[in-house]
């Protein structure tokens, strides 16, 4: 089994879930008392947070990649970024260390792509859905064809996630919107809907959507236990 290394901490409430996750896996795919064997190092959300608001994103890569390097001290073999956002800085965070990264927009859109789709919504951190570096990722490594929602919709989405999700509340109403997002994009044309930040899936689940949703800190979980079950 190779070791993985979790960077986590944006926020720990989703990295809670690649914890477990990644252990329940391991457990049903080799049984008995087996779990993962893996490193959490996980940063202080309020200052990346800051970075962020800032948008001092070189700060962020420089925060993110010290997080890295202490996984490969640590001997991780691959490193998962625990997040959507910060995949904005993962080449320089990858200039930083020797371990290859799994991708949270590859492992999405390979999932997509087997589903058999290619029109996606996409839900985010408005730098998520506004940025190019992970709906390009999916456009030109997958093919997809990538929606994001209007305006006002992006505005309430990155609003519950940094108002509400990251700090563990959730909120019905809130879900309700989600919902009444979801099914506006699903009539726009989109196949399916990716839910672009790792704790969107703490609020919204498959039955709250009207087409297929694709639970990107699930699946980048789910991923990571097949690369370090790889021969």
């Amino acid at each position: 089994m190779k070791r993985i290394g979790l960077i986590g901490g944006m926020s720990w409430e989703s990295s809670l879930e690649y914890y477990r996750i990644v252990n329940q896996e391991i457990a049903r795919r080799l049984g008995g008392m087996h779990s993962a064997d893996c490193i959490l190092v996980s940063v202080d959300f309020a200052q990346i947070e800051a970075m962020q608001t800032a948008g001092d994103w070189d700060a962020a890569a420089v925060a993110i990649g010290d997080a890295a390097q202490r996984c490969q001290e640590a001997g991780a073999d691959f490193a998962v970024l625990c997040t959507n956002t910060m995949h904005k800085v993962i080449e320089q965070v990858q200039a930083r260390v020797a371990i290859p990264f799994l991708h949270i927009a590859d492992a999405t859109g390979i999932r997509i792509t087997a589903a058999g789709l290619r029109t996606v919504g996409l839900l985010g951190t408005r730098f998520t859905m506004e940025g190019d570096f992970y709906r390009e990722r999916l456009e030109t490594r997958h093919g997809l064809n990538v929606l994001i929602p209007e305006e006002s919709d992006r505005r309430l989405i990155h609003r519950v996630i940094y108002e509400e999700l990251v700090l563990g509340k959730i909120d019905d109403t809130s879900r309700e919107e989600f919902r009444g997002i979801i099914a506006r994009l699903a009539a726009r044309g989109a196949e399916g809907i990716i839910a672009g930040c790792t704790e969107i899936g703490l609020l919204v689940q498959p039955a709250d959507s009207v087409v297929p949703l694709f639970d990107t800190a699930r699946i980048h979980a789910e991923e990571a236990v097949a690369l370090a079950l790889e021969n």
